[in-house]
């Protein structure tokens, strides 16, 4: 299981003292008013100091009142002194984008009186807050604004401190020479200023990069002089990570039961200051010991432990935590699926298995902006107390992490069990809001139920990329009675396998390699194809790199069949216990149209062809072209439609679409007014059966999670159904040149809506619609996928 640099040590920061202590100004008469405002900024050094989420506000308000008075003043030493005070509380309140806020402005007046001193410490307060969010580079380029400056003012405790953030910053990187220069150059003077604490982390520092560069002996040394140091100082959660750090060693050494006796010492240490992060990863490390030693048992509790604490940190407020223990979670679940399977516990493993799938979503709706917003007010009223609350309690363990006593850490206790509890009640209350506070597997009958008696669900799990577990996929095969996992060994490129399978689909000059499509065939359906009863309707829930794969277009070179040809196909986001609410029969359908919204920098021409042949098709349908293509008719007329047709542009990209002027997640409307993803849950969508969104490469552009995150989105919104494309099928070139009247994208679609006015399947419909392709590349029919429900118009929750 890989486990990076291990736990790097970011103490001796120079953050607060500086920005904390209060500072006369003996150049300034000393009014009424500056006594004042010297007052209320002891009081809330004070109330900081006391450690306590109840002192963290008060000093909050404190601070807020003396930067007024310090503004009346236009004191601008003090107001920037403030200012940073008032950044570091809201850092360690979890409230990173408010933190920099404060610390940009506090920037700008330490520049402009020439402080250089506490423009050193600003920066390197910047560079914390990037680092928490994972943006590294942005984290790197502060620091490295602020170590000149510490170093022209004399301040060297502070020049030891950057140069070990500095270090920590290259080590997660993954510039292991670079990191282990910095913490070189640290050290000596953490050693110079007596700065105990300071070297004991930069000795761990030391340690984590020896051992990740295999020199498990060196790092042995280095952790060994930094233990009796942590424990001198009293630094318990230094000692936590330098004990793990030990019992890392010595299992990568073969030493066992060394190593467990150095990680039992760690946890309880851990536990005791908070760290969760770090008691994941000593939990994990004791699973990988005890699968070892043949406990398979054992391991399988610890490493449930850490999965849970990992999913717990992956739903806090900090973005951050996701970033940095993204690959800790995946080498976790994956080593924990792998037993269970091999234990003959199928039924945990796949539970396990969709709660981390449903966790990648929940994450892609966090980014896309659309997390914590529900429909039901209420229930959103109640979920943003809930994240309120979770981000003192993020705060508390931040403290109890630097300034440990059993008082607050009896506190982070309680209140960590009051919102566990708290958050059960929630779910309950509001079933909506289990995918975002959930963290314990929902029981597999309760999966299962929610399952068409017509269906067969397929979820291959990749278990690969992760040490010490054999490279498989687990491929998952469910009905609502039944469930069976067959564990198929996998090549060790098949990510590349993958990637250049789907480069040869999303292109028509490309040649697709016919034995390669084999391949995947007998790697991925080929096991588990007995288990698929006839006339049944396959659900495919497609996580990691087989996001980008249709899987209809794997070829079975027995039968000389694609998969498509065998079976209707559909996409599943996750399983979910919450029932799909009931929709009427839906006899004599309607469509809302949208298209080619105007005024546009790329024309959407096919767009208006489609909504043609769909006012056609479907009496009472409603048409929006051009002009008239608004978001207001959108936000109005959307809820009353069972089937939403959008030919407008959409970015779903992470950066933008600078070509189209268009945000990341966002739709696109006439008049170039932008949707946000965002504000989707608020349309009220419960009675939309399918939403197509058929102007873009929609699916494939979704950050994080492929194809499934998009239509997660609409979901959540009320839609049981989304029809998207992986790619754009109208930038072709070979089928141009059959001067065909009409597209096969364009004919695929058509005939799509008109087998579902005739009764068929959602995914009957679009199979049908499709074979009248079959023999044509790939690339133009396979593009469109369908995401959600399969059944027929009006079956859903029936």
């Amino acid at each position: 299981m890989k486990t990076g640099l291990g736990i790097l040590l970011s103490l001796g920061l120079v953050v607060t003292a500086p920005h904390l202590t209060v500072m006369a100004s003996p150049l300034l008469v000393q009014t009424d008013l500056r006594q004042e405002a010297n007052r209320l900024r002891q009081e809330g050094l004070k109330l900081f100091q006391s450690g306590t989420l109840e002192g963290y506000q008060g000093a909050l308000g404190k601070w807020q009142q003396a930067l007024k008075l310090y503004q009346q003043l236009d004191s601008k030493l003090e107001q920037a002194l403030v200012l940073t005070s008032l950044g570091r509380i809201y850092d360690l309140l979890g409230e990173k984008q408010k933190a920099l806020d404060y610390y940009q402005q506090a920037l700008h007046l330490d520049r402009a009186v020439g402080d250089r001193s506490g423009e050193a410490v600003t920066l390197s307060n910047i560079g914390v807050v990037y680092g928490d969010l994972g943006e590294k580079n942005k984290a790197l380029d502060y620091y490295q604004q602020a170590l000149p400056l510490l170093q022209a003012v004399g301040d060297r405790s502070g020049e030891a401190g950057l140069l070990n953030n500095i270090g920590v910053v290259y080590g997660d990187l993954g510039e292991k020479q670079k990191a282990l220069d910095y913490f070189q150059q640290a050290l000596p003077l953490r050693r110079a200023v007596g700065d105990r604490a300071g070297e004991a982390a930069t000795l761990n520092n030391i340690g984590a990069v020896y051992s990740a560069l295999g020199e498990q002996q060196k790092a042995l040394d280095y952790y060994q002089q930094a233990l009796p140091l942590s424990r001198a100082v009293g630094d318990r959660a230094g000692e936590a990570a330098t004990l793990s750090n030990i019992g890392a060693v010595y299992s990568a050494l073969g030493e066992k039961q060394k190593a467990l006796d150095y990680y039992q010492q760690a946890l309880p240490l851990s536990r005791a200051v908070g760290d969760r992060s770090r008691e994941a990863i000593i939990l994990t490390g004791i699973g990988l010991i005890y699968r070892d030693q043949g406990k398979p048992e054992s391991a399988i509790n610890s490493w449930e432990q850490s999965a849970n604490l990992i999913l717990e940190l992956r739903r806090g407020v900090s973005r951050s935590l996701r970033a940095t223990f993204l690959e800790s979670e995946q080498g976790t679940s994956i080593a924990l699926v792998d037993l269970l399977i091999r234990q003959n516990s199928p039924q945990k493993a796949f539970e396990w298995a969709n709660l981390s799938t449903t966790f990648d979503l929940v994450d892609y709706d966090r980014l896309a902006g659309t997390e914590g917003q529900v429909k039901n007010p209420v229930a959103n009223q109640a979920y943003q107390e809930w994240k309120a609350q979770a981000r003192q309690l993020e705060a508390l363990r931040q403290e109890l992490q630097t300034n440990f006593s059993d008082t607050l850490s009896q506190q982070v206790r309680q209140q960590e069990a009051a919102l566990r509890e708290q958050a059960e009640i929630l779910v309950e209350k509001y079933p909506e809001l289990a995918d975002l506070l959930e963290i314990t597997p929902t029981d597999l009958a309760q999966l299962q139920a929610n399952l068409p008696a017509n269906t067969t669900l397929l979820q291959p799990v990749l278990l690969t990329g992760t040490d010490n577990v054999e490279h498989t996929v687990a491929l998952f095969i469910l009905t609502r009675t039944t469930l069976k996992v067959q564990q198929v060994p996998v090549p060790k490129d098949l990510n590349q396998l993958l990637q250049r399978y789907a480069s040869q689909l999303e292109s028509d000059l490309e040649i697709v390699d016919r034995p390669l499509s084999s391949q995947l065939y007998d790697l991925l359906i080929r096991p588990i194809e007995a288990q698929i009863a006839p006339n049944q309707t396959l659900a495919i829930i497609a996580t990691g790199a087989l996001q980008r794969i249709p899987f209809e277009t794997l070829y079975d070179n027995q039968t000389q069949q694609y998969l498509l040809q065998k079976y209707p196909i559909h996409y599943l986001t996750r399983l979910s216990k919450v029932q799909p609410q009931p929709t009427p029969k839906v006899n004599n359908p309607s469509v809302l149209v949208f298209a080619n919204p105007r005024p546009t920098q790329v024309e959407l021409i096919g767009t208006e062809a489609q909504a043609d042949f769909l006012q056609k098709t479907y009496a009472n349908s409603q048409i929006y072209k051009h002009q008239q293509a608004t978001l207001d008719a959108f936000l109005s007329q959307s809820p009353r439609f069972p089937i939403l047709h959008l030919g407008t542009h959409g970015c779903f990209r992470p950066e933008g679409c600078p070509s189209l002027g268009m945000k990341p997640n966002t739709l696109l409307f006439a008049n170039k007014r932008e949707y946000e993803l965002k504000d989707a849950v608020k349309l009220g969508l419960q009675n939309t059966e399918l939403i197509t969104i058929g102007a873009c490469e929609t699916a494939r552009e979704v950050d994080g999670v492929g194809l499934a995150g998009l239509a997660y989105v609409w979901e959540r919104a009320g839609a049981k159904t989304t029809l998207a494309s992986l790619w754009n099928a109208t930038d072709f070139v070979q089928y141009s040149q059959q001067n065909s009247p009409e597209l096969p994208t364009a004919a695929i679609l058509n005939q799509f809506y008109a087998n579902l006015q005739q009764g068929m399947t959602k995914a009957e419909a679009l199979r049908q619609a499709k074979l009248a392709h079959i023999d044509l590349h790939p690339f133009f029919w396979a593009a469109f996928i369908l995401i959600g429900d399969g059944q027929e118009l009006g079956a859903s929750g029936r």
